[in-house]
């Protein structure tokens, strides 16, 4: 056995043994001295220990000591009235604490019993009871936080299991506290209980045995009780004082000392006026001046001090933060972030670091908030973080956006200037600089703060550059939307429709479709502009076509003949007739021919002279719709759609193509050309 082991084994057996043999006073004396060590060390302890989990054993520890003090009671009990001699620390306590006065002794001892009882004890009971509810109440929802965590990935499994071990200790540690804390209530209810036996039992012993008379024997025995209770109620109050320390113990971090000192001069003002009242109520009311003035200067004195101290401290904070930062700085690179892609970047030269500078004035981090909602409120899905970074090898007014780490376009402003574009009709011309707008390469002019508002009176679109710079962010997100859409995307997308529609989830994925199935639909109606917000009409239709096929390119075409509403009423304003391009029903003919099937998806097989001619004429009759300032639409039969759309992308970008199934009866068309060859 371990030393530690035979220690606690031969503190609870002489305990036992003190019920059973009776003990010299000289033995109790050293044993009444251990114990009230003993709850001096348990009462610095709670005091001191930085989690109450660092005394898991509390409620043991209560057990144990509880019982060493009620055989102590026991013991001086005997020698109390066997021989009237119970030692010197009871004799001591008898007439030292008590003034060698009865009354005095007997109120001490009262007064101790009921600071015990109705303050430290009551109390520490409620706050062990109420704490203990809430702990167990609180156990689902932070298991579900860790849980969460360990998912995201922002703990390892080893920290999970080591957080719900630490959750389900805290449990058993408060529930045997709110039953533990009844050990030192009854410790006090036996103690008092036992100083009245005592003095009854010393009484008479003195005059039915001892012949004293009663006068006697009541200030003899007496004042040994209320020793014998002193001695004992001492390291009770300081075992009861420690429970309620632990059981109220907030911080987790901070010394118990230094926490509460600091809490309670934190606030410089505060100790200014507690001193400037204990002045004034030293100078204006008939109490001691001295004493109250003085106590006033010391107030406003240490007031000052913590102010200085919180000065020094902040400067010191600043410096080592400095100093933080420095020495990442001066610290080898971590290869590991080097491997992370950003999704979207947005890097700028150094003259369009105003712009992004809060302190500065700068609105382009609230703009890129903005492009965010609007992307999300107009398609449906989540942007990505976008990351905005300087680049001291761009050109100072240059900015370049890259995709997954790809440059995929720049720009070019000028700072205190504005870009103004002719809408078409404006005639006059406005001098400027001559540039081209960088999200449609439209003919623009840089124009001056001065000349701003002669080009709005003209009719000049005038824009200032933070406004150019997210509308090209802007754009070339909605082009890349589809990329962007990752797996984790669309699983928090299902998680959020499962919320309201489990079953239709359940139906779905994985039964029907996987993840990734899922996944290719979306990013196919992304890529053609067309918004995913409608996800249950989107899993409603996949749910009813995915049994016969699992193609993704069909359940696509499906996924959009349902959402024909919305399509129609993104490129055919209603009571309006919407010019269009049809397709020659020979020309649909000859692309289902070209259309090979095969286990990874169809493909087209078109030969290269009949591709010219179609892409040649989509161009002359798309053309006519430029011409008169409509968006180019193609209108072309349901199963051809998707193949056509497949066909022209890589020519005509922008080229809209629309199936019959996809518009709605009540929209109107009016056919300005067919495509043919």
């Amino acid at each position: 056995m371990r030393k530690a082991d035979v220690g606690i084994a031969l503190y609870i057996l002489a305990a036992f043994v003190m019920f059973i043999i009776s003990i010299p006073s000289w033995t109790l004396d050293i044993l009444l001295a251990f114990n009230m060590a003993i709850a001096f060390t348990v009462m610095f302890t709670s005091m001191f220990v930085k989690e109450v989990l660092d005394l898991s054993f509390y409620p043991t520890i209560l057990l144990f000591t509880t019982i060493f003090r009620i055989a102590l009671n026991v013991s001086s009990t005997k020698l109390i009235l066997t021989t009237g001699d119970p030692g010197n620390v009871v004799a001591t306590f008898g007439q030292y604490v008590g003034g060698g006065n009865l009354i005095v002794g007997v109120i001490v001892f009262i007064i101790l019993i009921l600071i015990q009882f109705m303050v430290i004890n009551k109390g520490s009971e409620r706050v062990a009871e109420v704490t203990a509810r809430f702990t167990l109440d609180a156990m689902p929802g932070k298991q579900m936080a860790i849980d969460a965590d360990l998912n995201t990935g922002a703990i390892t499994d080893a920290e999970a299991k080591k957080r719900r071990d630490k959750i389900q200790e805290e449990a058993s540690f408060f529930g045997s506290m709110d039953g533990a804390v009844k050990y030192v209530k009854g410790d006090a209810t036996a103690g008092l209980v036992i100083t009245v036996v005592n003095m009854v039992g010393g009484i008479a012993m003195g005059v039915l045995y001892r012949g004293m008379d009663v006068s006697t024997a009541i200030n003899q025995y007496t004042i040994l009780t209320i020793g014998d209770g002193l001695v004992s109620q001492i390291p009770s109050l300081l075992i009861s004082l420690s429970t309620g320390i632990l059981v109220t113990k907030g911080s987790k971090e901070a010394d118990f000392g230094s926490a509460l000192i600091g809490q309670l001069t934190g606030i410089p003002k505060v100790l200014y006026l507690v001193g400037a009242t204990l002045t004034i109520l030293g100078l204006v009311t008939p109490l001691n001046p001295i004493i109250f003035v003085g106590m006033g200067m010391i107030f406003v004195v240490v007031g000052r001090m913590m102010e200085g101290t919180m000065e020094t401290a902040k400067i010191e904070a600043e410096t080592e933060q400095e100093e933080i930062a420095a020495e990442e700085i001066r610290q080898p690179e971590n290869v590991n972030t080097l491997l992370q892609v950003d999704p979207i970047e947005l890097e700028f030269g150094y003259g369009i670091i105003p712009l992004a500078d809060v302190n500065q004035g700068g609105d382009l981090l609230d703009r890129v908030v903005m492009i965010r909602r609007q992307v999300a409120l107009e398609l449906g899905t989540v942007v990505p973080i976008i990351r905005l970074r300087d680049n001291i090898q761009l050109n100072p007014n240059q900015y370049i956006i890259k995709i997954k780490g790809i440059q995929v376009s720049e720009g070019e402003i000028l700072f205190d200037h504005y870009m103004a574009m002719n809408p078409g009709f404006v005639e006059e011309e406005i001098a400027g600089i001559p540039t081209f707008e960088p999200s449609f390469h439209l003919p623009a002019i840089w124009i001056t703060e001065g000349q701003r508002e002669r080009a709005e009176s003209l009719g000049y679109t005038v824009v200032d550059p933070p406004s150019i710079i997210a509308t090209h962010l802007t754009e070339i997100i909605r082009q890349h939307i589809a990329e962007l859409l990752t797996r984790q995307d669309v699983q928090n997308l299902v998680n959020n429709l499962k919320d309201n529609n489990p079953a239709l989830v359940d139906e779905l994925v994985p039964k029907l479709l996987g993840l990734g199935e899922i996944q290719k639909v979306l990013q196919n109606l992304l890529s053609e502009g067309i918004s995913i917000r409608d996800l249950l009409t989107i899993f409603e239709t996949l749910a009813d076509y995915a049994a016969s096929s699992r193609d993704t390119d069909i359940l696509t075409e499906y996924v959009r003949q349902a959402l024909k509403r919305a399509i129609s009423n993104k490129y055919f304003p209603p009571n309006e007739t919407t010019s269009v391009v049809t397709l020659d029903p020979q020309v649909e003919q000859q692309i289902m021919q070209s259309v090979k099937q095969t286990e990874q998806g169809a493909y087209l097989t078109l030969d290269p002279e009949t591709t010219k001619a179609i892409v040649a004429s989509m161009q002359a009759e798309v053309g006519k719709l430029e011409n008169m300032g409509k968006n180019p639409i193609v209108i072309t039969s349901p199963i051809v759609r998707m193949y056509f759309k497949r066909l022209t992308e890589e020519y005509y970008r922008d080229l809209i193509v629309v199936s019959y199934n996809e518009i709605d009866s009540n929209i109107e068309l009016q056919s300005v050309g067919m495509i043919t060859v």
